[in-house]
């Protein structure tokens, strides 16, 4: 029986251990991007898939704000006067010039939805605030007008449109 101890640990021992860690340190470095690319885009996760909204509540008038996106999306139910307020303005004397026609769906033209992102700096105006009765943005003062077409201030385009459509009268599925 051989009763002699292990010999004490080198210094090539402790070097073997430290670049094989080191290795393995950096494999997973290199493999970490290429495993997350393989994750789904952040703008189809959580809230990303198509949302149904119920019409039928919303009175004349009235602007809802949904969240769509992780973005809120602007309603509106416009009145009579509103549209005909917003088509008798000459649009292409606008900063971004876009009909009222082309910013509603035919058959539906009471109905407004666009993103809520004020285009200037990302804010989130106000309804039936500013000269225009459409929306304000308080932090530098853009002004939209029922047809969320910029009409005053340093916002260099209209408030954007979303995919929607109308699943009857009263649903609407924005995505």
């Amino acid at each position: 029986m051989d009763n002699t101890l292990p010999a004490e640990p080198t210094r090539r021992d402790f070097l073997f251990v430290a670049t094989g860690a080191v290795a393995a340190f950096g494999a997973a470095a290199a493999t970490w991007p290429l495993i997350s690319q393989l994750n789904p885009d952040s703008s189809t996760v959580a809230g990303g898939a198509p949302i149904e909204v119920d019409l039928a509540p919303i009175v004349q008038g009235q602007s809802i704000k949904v969240f769509w996106r992780g973005a809120p999306i602007f309603i509106n139910h416009r009145s009579p006067e509103e549209i005909a307020s917003a088509r008798s303005v000459d649009w292409r004397t606008l900063a971004d010039p876009q009909s009222d026609e082309d910013r509603t769906k035919a058959g539906h033209e009471q109905w407004l939805v666009v993103n809520g992102i004020c285009t200037h700096l990302g804010c989130i105006p106000n309804y039936h605030e500013g000269q225009y009765d459409g929306w304000l943005c308080h932090c530098h003062g853009s002004q939209y007008d029922s047809s969320g077409r910029v009409r005053k201030g340093p916002a260099p385009a209209n408030l954007a449109l979303v995919p929607y459509e109308f699943l009857s009268d009263t649903q609407l599925r924005i995505g």
